[in-house]
């Protein structure tokens, strides 16, 4: 009898072994012929609980206002460097001389650029070459159509300037790097980051109060004086105009 029961569950589980395969059999052709939509389908709703919900989409929006934010700031920033191309290119008079920068060395130790105005246009050396933002440097020979100028921030560059906030004089040199040092020859001087610098009142070399950098560092390692490192106002690196100021009219 137990025998007989044996061979009974024996052939019952061979039509259901045989039934199994063929149902997975059926199965694989579904997901053969459905190209994988079931499983695509399937993951669908096992991953809905896991999507994005409302704080990912705060960030993505979040992102996405300052993406405009920062083209609107660059915009802004084109339309106002255009504004003072354009006002350079139209102001020139009987001291200001308008010019465009043709050539230029700004990453080396002689700094220079050169401008598209030369001795026929009345340009001397000695004069004044400032463009947006303030100060840039000196004319220092000519030909009949050019200028090269010397920047500020040349190691050949020594000039007399003055901090408005402490009123004291310094002396601004060149270094051959984007930062000159102002040398202030007073140990108590009390200058401090962010201080405005201009030209001195003092200066024989240039006219007064044109603007030139702030105070971004400051060493006080010396004894017997203070030194500063400068950010200047003036980027020589992407003016392409300037004006060059005609002192001696």
């Amino acid at each position: 009898m137990i025998g007989i029961r044996r061979i009974s569950n024996s052939r019952w589980w061979h039509k259901k072994k045989n039934w199994l395969f063929f149902a997975i059999f059926l199965f694989l052709v579904f997901v053969r012929i459905s190209k994988g939509a079931f499983y695509k389908d399937f993951y669908y709703f096992i991953s809905k609980p896991f999507w994005p919900g409302q704080f990912q989409k705060e960030i993505v929006l979040e992102s996405i206002d300052q993406e405009y934010l920062i083209k609107f700031n660059l915009l802004k920033k084109d339309n106002i460097r255009l504004r003072q191309i354009l006002s350079l290119q139209e102001s020139s008079n009987d001291k200001h001389i308008s010019a465009a920068v043709i050539s230029r060395k700004t990453g080396g130790w002689w700094r220079q650029i050169i401008l598209n105005k030369g001795s026929k246009d009345g340009v001397e050396i000695g004069n004044i070459v400032i463009g947006p933002g303030g100060l840039l440097g000196r004319v220092k020979n000519t030909s009949l159509f050019t200028s090269s100028v010397t920047l500020i921030t040349s190691p050949e560059s020594k000039l007399g300037v003055w901090v408005d906030r402490i009123q004291i004089n310094g002396l601004l040199v060149g270094l051959g790097d984007d930062y000159p040092s102002l040398i202030l020859y007073s140990k108590d001087a009390d200058i401090k980051v962010g201080d405005f610098v201009s030209s001195s009142p003092a200066s024989t070399l240039l006219p007064p109060n044109i603007p030139i950098g702030i105070v971004q560092s400051i060493d006080e390692t010396l004894k017997s004086k203070k030194t500063a490192k400068i950010l200047l106002l003036a980027k020589p690196h992407v003016i392409d105009w300037v004006q060059i100021l005609k002192l001696n009219i």
